[in-house]
């Protein structure tokens, strides 16, 4: 039997690029847009599909926050 191996687990989380933070802000933006969402729970779950744990936790929410603003006026 060959010998089980793990993956070392990173120590600090995964850090996103700024210019990488803005595209997919912009595109989760497009796609909230297109898609008309009526409550804050449907555009965090459009940019929660379009940023793919891509962001940490805090990034994410002020994404979230800051489409729903412009969308939910």
């Amino acid at each position: 039997m060959h010998p089980h191996r793990t993956l070392p687990v990173p120590a600090s989380p995964v850090v996103c690029e700024p210019d990488r933070v803005r595209y997919l802000h912009l595109v989760a933006a497009a796609r909230v847009t297109a898609v008309r969402p009526v409550s804050k729970q449907q555009v965090a779950d459009i940019v929660r599909v379009t940023v793919d744990d891509e962001v940490d936790t805090r990034t994410f929410a002020a994404i979230v926050a800051d489409v729903a603003t412009d969308v939910l006026r």
